[in-house]
């Protein structure tokens, strides 16, 4: 290969890899930070354009996803700020924390799980079969004057 072909090639495939990299790395800052209470790890947010597009870019690689919306008659409006209670089947807390935006992701082993969903002192109650391979989606919806955010 003459010098100065092999020169415009490495100078491609290097600024190929740093795009790719570039592009990795602005992924992983618009993801929320992954917690972890005890043997669960999770992440919440979700607020905003870009977050809420990476959260559901990832949505298929956590076990259980929970959704959180105020509804009136015509639309619903994401809500946060959401405590969150999940139970094993043994009723032992797998996961107790809050959620920061519309999406709570959860890494739990498969079984069934109680949820329990907490917005301005009204908690709904879910119950979900989480199975090896198949993400659940459990979506809260409270009436309007629970706390929303805009949409």
């Amino acid at each position: 290969m003459k010098p100065l072909i092999y020169k415009a090639v490495m100078v491609a495939t290097v600024g190929a890899l740093m795009m790719g990299g570039m592009a990795a790395q602005a992924a992983a800052t618009v993801l929320p930070p992954v917690h972890q209470r005890g043997t669960v790890e999770y992440l919440s947010g979700g607020v905003g354009l870009d977050e809420s597009t990476a959260i559901k870019n990832v949505i298929n690689q956590w076990p259980l996803t929970l959704e959180f919306a105020v509804k009136d008659k015509l639309r619903a409006d994401f809500a946060a700020d959401v405590k969150v209670i999940i139970l094993d089947a043994r009723d032992h807390v797998a996961l107790k924390g809050k959620s920061d935006g519309p999406f709570l992701l959860a890494k739990v082993v498969p079984g069934a799980y109680v949820t329990k969903a907490t917005r301005a002192d009204r908690t709904l109650h879910k119950k979900v079969a989480v199975t090896s391979g198949q993400p659940a989606t459990l979506v809260f919806l409270w009436p309007t004057g629970t706390g929303e955010i805009p949409s």
